[in-house]
């Protein structure tokens, strides 16, 4: 790890307020100066099983996780065992020894232990044991060097929204593990880390879900449904706890099948609408995707993968939605398919996915996934004063006055047809989900159907000149390219880094657009590739195959995780050495 950096886990049974707790580390972490990366694992469970949060931080930028741990707070026995591999040289574990033998548990002689009995501490500070996660957090906080009033008005900014009583409870057990922990642990701990001043700090912390969420905001998206399904679900609790300040309508429908058929409905009304699901609500709303195909109704999708097939691994991570997704619904239709790679991409490219998907009248996709919907990125704050939205080729009332007999889905050059919305005057048509003619009456009239296709089917050509080229990162001449797509991008830009510090350049063709695909830009750019090496999280190599398919271009050396987890820096860099 580079010097001022600290990596921490927090393990123990849901219930336990790991995630609070880790929040709390992140936050601490930002207002000392220090860029923060969190993840959280835990199983599909209420209560009980093994959660851990994850949290880096650093001086300079913290893209994704990393193998090593510095420090683990063991809330039970199940934490250590599985994490005491991972603890690196000098490491440090806390834990109660009340509640937890580590006798005769075997760790490197390099490790500190740090017994702090966090239940009793808490009960004797607040009468509580709930309390036990904060006690923990603030004896590791000073172990680890920051100052208590740091931590203090952290808890305070964090815990106030709730109530002064609960801020001032966990106040208490903060200081309590804090004077615990000054008093007992007098050693010099190797991974202690620095505050850092920064001028103008404009820095968030912010999950991928949440930037989204931002992004529909920022678009003017006046709709939203969905129906909860993990991970998708913090966008539909992000948007309806600010309803009333944006004035959304934010609908919990019943159904994914009525999620998507209520967002088309609303489109097809005039307002900028969006739903979310993961792989498997999808699945369900695959007929109604299709629907906005052949309507060509705007629909703006964000589908956050999980491992599959059926209920698969629900809380965990994967990328095997990607083949999935270009091939949605029965037939051909144009869509398009944008994979953001970090909280900032989620937050520009979701504001844009309603901008396409306006101006060529067609659904597109934001394909996510947990790694990135729900882990914590330390960014810039969002620049929006050059955001321009763009409502594409709606009929204004003077517009219709004009015509003599609306035709709804008119041939055009370019596909797209004039749009009208229910109320306008001389505007009235069909949304047909049968093939139709230009008014949208059902017709299965031979050359008709053929125009139709034709006609929906040069948005793409149309948006191949409209979306921007993939861009390599990196050095033109590197001795690696890596190509990827989605989340997989922290790992390999912090890979990268890794590999240059040892004499090696990389660089990184990241496929945000994945369909249309730029299949001239991209084969250009793998032919002058020394060595290709293909990153997913999937079995098959799903980008890969996408790329053979429209390039020719085969990807030998693949790195593919299908496991749950996400991959790290530094399998990365094994795999390539």
């Amino acid at each position: 790890m580079p010097r001022n950096s600290v990596s921490v886990k927090i393990g123990g049974p849901a219930g336990y307020g790991i995630k609070t707790t880790g929040q709390i580390f992140s936050k601490l972490c930002l207002r000392e100066g220090l860029n923060v990366f969190d993840t959280i694992e835990y199983p599909s469970l209420i209560r009980g099983g093994h959660n851990v949060y994850y949290a880096l931080a650093e001086q300079r930028k913290a893209l994704s996780h990393h193998d090593g741990l510095d420090f683990l707070i063991a809330l039970n026995t199940e934490s250590v065992r599985i994490h005491r591999d991972e603890l690196s040289k000098g490491a440090g574990i806390l834990y109660d020894p009340d509640k937890l033998d580590l006798s005769k548990t075997e760790v490197e002689k390099s490790i500190h232990l740090y017994p702090v009995s966090i239940n009793k501490l808490a009960i004797e500070s607040t009468g509580k044991d709930i309390a036990r996660n904060t006690v923990a957090l603030g004896a590791m906080a000073c172990i680890l060097g920051f100052s208590l009033q740091s931590l203090n008005k952290t808890i305070r900014e964090i815990f106030g929204v709730k109530s002064k009583d609960i801020a001032d409870m966990n106040v208490k057990a903060a200081t309590a593990g804090y004077d615990f922990a000054k008093k007992n642990f007098n050693e010099k701990f190797e991974h202690k880390i620095h505050s850092v001043k920064r001028i103008n700090d404009k820095r968030l912390l912010i999950t991928g879900n949440e930037a989204i969420a931002l992004g529909a905001i920022a678009a003017s998206c006046s709709f939203y449904a969905a129906y909860p399904m993990t991970p998708s679900s913090s966008i539909l609790h992000y948007l309806a706890e600010n309803a009333e300040e944006t004035g959304m309508v934010v609908k919990h429908a019943e159904d994914e099948i009525s999620v998507i058929n209520m967002a088309i409905g609303s489109s097809y009304a005039g307002v900028r609408s969006m739903c979310a699901t993961s792989g498997g609500g999808f699945a369900l709303m695959n007929e109604g995707f299709g629907l906005a195909g052949i309507t060509e109704t705007p629909l703006v999708v964000a589908e956050v993968q999980r491992p599959g097939p059926a209920t698969g691994l629900p809380t965990w991570h994967g990328q095997g939605d990607l083949q999935f997704v270009l091939h949605a619904a029965q037939g051909e239709f144009p869509r398009v398919i944008v994979a953001p790679g970090d909280p900032t991409e989620c937050f520009y490219e979701t504001f844009e996915a309603f901008n396409i998907a306006d101006k060529f009248q067609l659904p597109v996709v934001v394909l996510s996934d947990k790694y990135l919907a729900e882990s914590t990125f330390t960014i810039r704050n969002f620049e929006t004063d050059k955001l321009k939205i763009n409502r594409g080729k709606i009929a204004s009332q003077a517009d219709l006055s004009k015509l003599e007999g609306y035709k709804r889905y008119q041939f055009s050059k370019d596909g797209v047809s004039l749009r009208s919305i229910p109320g306008l005057k001389k505007g009235r048509f069909l949304a047909n989900s049968d093939e139709h003619d230009e008014f949208g009456y059902s017709s299965e009239d031979a050359e008709n159907a053929a125009k139709q296709m034709e006609k929906r089917m040069q948005k793409e050509k149309e948006l191949l000149k409209y979306l921007p080229d993939p861009v390599l990162k990196g050095p033109k001449n590197a001795k690696i390219t890596f190509v990827s797509w989605g989340s997989t991008k922290g790992a390999i830009l912090e890979a990268m880094e890794i590999l240059k510090a040892q004499g090696i350049e990389t660089n990184l063709l990241q496929m945000k657009y994945l369909w249309p695909f730029k299949a001239d830009v991209v084969k250009r750019i793998l032919k002058d590739a020394k060595k290709l090496v293909l990153i997913e999280g999937n079995y098959n190599g799903q980008l890969g195959k996408l790329i053979r398919q429209e390039t020719g271009v085969e990807i030998k050396k693949k790195i593919l995780t299908y496991d749950g987890r996400p991959v790290s820096p530094e399998r990365i860099v094994a795999e390539v050495r």
